[in-house]
């Protein structure tokens, strides 16, 4: 079982926790704040109240025995840096840092993060792509250039099998899954129908998609 380390226990620090939890991961968290500590440490596996910008601290805890550390220390972005820098020298083996900024972003990256989590960046961009038309339904960025994309399917696919379709084909466009309900089949083939308004799950270059797809 995999273990991680959440240094920041607000927000978005106990979100993260119980998602990781919900994974089946072991959570320890710490935070300088004991109302914070004692409203999360119910749902994770061990929590302790203190000062992580104090290496005597994260040296009592043994971050090397993490496999991954998260650092979601949002208030003071200077604690932030310092615990990021101070997990990195003690030997952890992956820290991962949030920043409320771009500036933030390369900071941390420079003094010891080895990636870095931009929630407002990344929740603003799928907003945009969620919000501004009405045939996207999820979006997950892959890259610059490629993104996966719950969308629905257009009327001329209505009735014609993947194969009649030739997206692949002709746009690049991989057709990967087929919501019903709210249960994705992934059992196609090249012989699958599509059904006028069914719901698709695609993957492919966001210029191919958006042409192909009309959003």
């Amino acid at each position: 079982m995999k273990s991680i380390l959440l240094i920041g226990a607000g927000g978005f620090g106990k979100h993260l926790a119980e998602k990781l939890i919900e994974l089946k991961y072991e959570v320890m968290v710490i935070d300088r704040h004991e109302e914070l500590i004692n409203d999360i440490l119910p749902i994770v596996t061990t929590a302790q109240i203190g000062d992580c910008t104090d290496v005597d601290v994260l040296s009592n805890v043994d971050v090397e025995s993490f496999d991954s550390c998260f650092v979601t220390i949002r208030k003071s972005f200077q604690d932030s840096l310092e615990t990021t820098s101070l997990l990195k020298e003690l030997g952890a083996k992956r820290v991962v840092s949030f920043a409320s900024n771009e500036v933030q972003e390369k900071f941390l990256l420079r003094n010891g993060a080895d990636a870095v989590i931009f929630p407002e960046k990344q929740f603003a961009s799928w907003t945009a792509m969620r919000y501004a038309t009405d045939n996207i339904f999820d979006y997950v960025r892959l890259d610059d250039e490629h993104s996966m994309f719950e969308v629905a399917a257009p009327d001329y696919f209505a009735g014609k099998t993947i194969a009649q379709l030739a997206i692949r084909q002709k746009h690049g466009i991989n057709i990967i899954a087929i919501k019903k309900g709210n249960i994705f089949d992934v059992s196609l083939t090249a012989d699958t129908v599509i059904s006028a308004g069914e719901r698709l799950l695609v993957i492919g270059s966001i210029k191919n998609i958006k042409k192909c797809f009309d959003v």
